[in-house]
């Protein structure tokens, strides 16, 4: 037992004096240690505060309500929806995207009908959406989205301060949804606008706006992308900063307190947020609204030419490289393009100087274009490249493209099948109608020109970069083709042209 407990002591005694001296060993390591965790967690940042941003700017931050004014009175045994949504829809739809129960209607609980009272008679103004805006002027002009004044009989706008005022739309362009507005007042906190192009993948950015009505809620993230090709003549910024129905058009905001951008689209499967939004970048805005400003519309150029992309197999085939920029499908007759000689088929690669890399930077490129402008389209055509002089055009209106009706079978008895096709010759009024100086028909598809997406009625214009005439020349043209590569075709549907490529057996 006396064993025990000396043999106890001296372990207890041992191990303090190994205690002692690793203490002593490791001291001169763990001050530099110390050291460089203190250097180390110096460097690391740090989530940001967003307080003094949201004391800055949400003074500038504005709630839009819109208001619809509608007949109380509808005639008996009319349908009260005069033909647009049932009142299950309407539910869902202010559910969805207005955060609220839709106003009741006469006859309805909560609104009762009273067809004796004078009174009713008179329009009744009903609620029809929630926005966000922001002051861009000291003197009342405020920018918001197009598709929320869209279609208003009038426009409410409620400062942080609570007071309230009727809007005045100054002008709206559904094409860039943006919109100016104008309340009379003044004195009034404008934002500061930023430079978008500075903006980061990966940088914080807030929004404030009125989600569901909630006035001023503030939200955060991150820039998830830059240049989301989502709109003809955009290219948005994605976050994914919290925005839900009525954060439609206000502001995103970077770090410096700076307006880079307008919320206003989000990707969805219910109708709520997900994790993905778009905004509108501030400086393309704000040439919109300029413009609307001056004089209640934007003007923007225009060429008059259908196009689409160019594809790997296309550009491989045709001997351009790589897939860029937009192939022209059709030309409007008399339109610039027309005038200028462009044809079904060109590839446009520049637009005055500038390099077209996807369809989608033609219209953005041109439509920034001043009418009247004398510009410049470089075009690859069969192999070559060849600048193309234009008068650039304003564009009006938008237009449904309409293609004309399919032909006739044409019965012309000398059908060649190839590569999956029985053609034929183009007839005279064919040709008229197409405005077309030859080419050939589909008049039956099978493999492997059906895989290509070839149609009957098709009419074959080129082959391989080279000109079809007749159903001779075709064949000749075929005949001299290595039909172990793949052999691109150029197509006429109705009025629109576009690549395909056939890849033989």
């Amino acid at each position: 037992m006396m064993l025990s407990k000396f043999n106890h002591k001296r372990m207890v005694l041992w191990m303090g004096v190994l205690s002692l001296t690793a203490v002593l060993w490791s001291a001169p390591a763990v001050l530099p240690m110390q050291s460089a965790w203190a250097q180390t967690s110096g460097g690391v940042r740090t989530l940001p505060d967003f307080t003094d941003l949201v004391e800055t700017v949400g003074p500038s931050v504005v709630n839009i309500r819109t208001i619809d004014k509608l007949a109380a009175n509808p005639v008996a045994g009319a349908n009260p929806n005069n033909g647009g949504p049932s009142d299950e829809e309407l539910q869902e739809l202010f559910r969805r995207f207005f955060g609220m129960p839709p106003p009741g209607k006469p006859g309805t609980p909560g609104q009762p009908r009273q067809p004796n009272r004078p009174q009713q008679q008179q329009p009744e103004e009903q609620p029809r959406g929630v926005g966000s805006g922001f002051i861009l002027t000291n003197d009342g002009f405020i920018m918001t989205n197009a598709h929320v004044v869209d279609g208003a009989d009038q426009v409410i706008v409620t400062l942080t301060d609570k007071r309230e005022f009727t809007a005045r739309i100054v002008g709206a362009d559904k094409r860039t949804d943006v919109a100016v507005v104008k309340i009379e007042a003044g004195g009034l906190p404008p934002v500061k606008i930023g430079d978008p192009n500075r903006l980061k993948v990966g940088e914080w950015v807030m929004a404030i706006g009125s989600p569901f009505g909630l006035e001023n809620t503030v939200t955060a993230g991150i820039v998830s992308a830059k240049g989301r090709d989502t709109g003809d003549y955009l290219p948005f910024i994605q976050t994914d900063v919290a925005i839900n129905p009525g954060n439609s058009g206000g502001p995103l905001i970077n770090m410096r307190g700076e307006v880079v951008g307008i919320n206003s689209q989000i990707y969805s499967r219910s109708g709520g947020f997900m994790g993905i939004s778009f905004a509108i970048p501030i400086d393309e805005a704000v040439q919109v609204s300029t413009q609307l400003r001056a004089s209640g519309r934007v003007q923007r150029g225009r060429l008059g030419v259908g196009i689409g992309d160019v594809s790997k197999d296309v550009a491989e085939s045709l001997g351009l490289g790589k897939p860029q920029g937009a192939l022209v499908s059709n030309v409007e007759a008399g339109s610039p393009a027309d005038k200028a000689g462009l044809e079904a088929g060109d590839i446009i690669l520049k637009f005055d100087g500038k390099r077209i890399e996807k369809s989608s930077d033609l219209p953005r490129a041109v439509g920034g274009t001043k009418p009247g402008t004398a510009s410049t389209v470089t075009v690859f055509r069969r192999g070559t490249t060849k600048d193309y002089p234009i008068m650039v055009g304003e564009f009006e209106a938008d237009k449904t493209a309409q293609s004309k009706p399919t032909p006739e079978k044409a019965a012309t008895p000398n059908a060649t099948q190839l590569l999956g096709l029985t053609v034929s010759d183009l007839t005279d009024a064919l040709k008229k109608e197409l405005n077309l100086k030859g080419g050939v028909r589909v008049d039956a598809v099978a493999d492997p020109a059906l895989k290509a997406g070839i149609r009957e009625g098709d009419v074959v214009v080129q082959v391989a970069n080279a000109e079809v005439a007749d159903v001779k020349a075709f064949t000749q043209l075929l005949s001299r083709i290595d039909k172990s590569k793949p052999i691109n075709v150029l197509l006429r549907r109705g009025e629109w042209a576009q690549y395909t490529v056939i890849r033989p057996r």
